[in-house]
C-alpha cells in the first residue's frame, strides 16, 4: 500500500485544517515564534502492542520568500533505523507563508516511502487566483498542472499552523468547523467537530488540560471514513497537539508528543 507510512506523518496536518477565517486570537497572533521546534513520535498501537515506528519533527523559522516577510514551516519525518531495512521512510514537507495572514506562497512534499517517491511543488498566484503545480511521482509521468484557487484554502502545513491561533472558546460542543486543503491537485471540504475540554493523560505518564476534536476522514483503503481520527491540543496558548490517534482496519495510528522547544509561551496546560 503506497504512502501508507506518510500518514503517520500527515495525522497532525490532517488534524487541524480549518477553511473558515474564524475568530482568530489577535492579541496572541501568532501563537509560535521563530524557532519552534516539536517532535513526535509515530506509533502503531493495537492493543497492549505499542509500536514506535518513526520520528516526526515540525519547526518554524522567519525568513523571506520572493522579497515578502514568510514563516519557514519543516516537516521531516524518518522511520527508526532498525525499521529501514523493513520500510525505509524519508518524508520532507515545507510550506513558505505570509506572516500577517499565513496564506501560503509556496508548498512542497518530497517523499520516499518503501521505494516510492512523491515530489508534489505547488505555487500561489493569489493576484490571478490560481495554483501552479508540479507534480512528479514514481508510477506516473511528470505533469505540470494550473487550477484555480479557492478562497480560505490551505496547504497542509499551514493549515496547521493557522489554526493553531484560532479562539475555540468561540465554539460551543459539537459544532463543526469547516475544512479545506489542497492535496494532490484537488480541493477537499471536509469538517472538525469539536468535542469540549478533557484532562489527558498521556502514554509516557504526563498529563494535560486539553481540547480534543474529531475530524472527518475521506474514504479510502486505510481509512473507512467518518470522524474516525481524533486529536488532543494543549489548552493554553500554544495550542499544539499532544496526542492524534486514527483508526485504521486493525489497531490505530498514534502521534505522541515527545518535545518542544523555544515555545512562545509556557506549556501552562501541563498538569504536574
Amino acid at each position: 500500500m503506497k504512502n501508507k507510512y506518510v500518514l503517520l506523518i500527515l495525522l497532525l496536518q490532517l488534524a487541524f485544517t480549518h477553511a473558515a477565517f474564524s475568530q482568530l486570537l489577535t492579541e496572541k497572533f501568532p501563537v509560535f515564534k521563530n524557532g519552534e521546534t516539536i517532535t513526535y513520535n509515530a506509533v502503531y498501537n493495537w492493543g497492549f502492542i505499542w509500536l514506535n515506528a518513526g520520528i516526526v519533527e515540525f519547526t518554524v523559522s522567519e525568513t523571506k520568500y520572493k522579497n515578502e516577510s514568510a514563516f519557514l514551516f519543516n516537516t521531516f519525518g524518518t522511520s527508526l533505523k532498525s525499521y529501514d531495512w523493513f520500510y525505509k521512510v524519508r518524508d520532507y514537507f515545507q510550506s513558505y507563508a505570509d506572516v500577517n495572514t499565513l496564506k501560503p506562497f509556496f508548498f512542497e512534499r518530497n517523499t520516499s516511502e518503501g521505494g516510492y517517491n512523491v515530489l508534489d511543488r505547488c505555487f500561489f498566484d493569489y493576484n490571478d487566483s490560481l495554483v501552479y503545480t508540479r507534480i512528479k511521482k514514481t508510477d506516473k509521468a511528470y505533469t505540470e498542472d494550473t487550477i484555480k484557487l479557492k478562497k480560505n484554502a490551505f496547504d497542509l502545513l499551514s493549515a496547521v499552523y493557522y489554526t493553531r491561533n484560532i479562539d475555540f472558546d468561540k465554539y460551543k460542543v459539537n459544532d463543526k468547523i469547516p475544512v479545506r486543503i489542497l492535496l494532490d491537485n484537488e480541493f477537499y471540504d471536509l469538517y472538525v467537530r469539536y468535542l469540549g475540554k478533557e484532562i489527558l493523560n498521556t502514554h509516557d505518564k504526563r498529563k494535560f488540560r486539553t481540547m480534543k476534536f474529531s475530524v472527518k476522514l475521506i474514504e479510502g483503503t486505510i481509512f473507512k471514513g467518518g470522524e474516525d481520527l481524533f486529536v488532543w491540543v494543549t489548552d493554553d496558548f500554544n495550542r499544539i497537539p499532544i496526542l492524534v490517534d486514527a483508526k485504521i482496519l486493525i489497531g490505530s495510528v498514534k502521534a505522541t508528543l515527545v518535545t518542544t522547544e523555544n515555545l512562545k509561551y509556557p506549556l501552562s496546560s501541563e498538569i504536574k
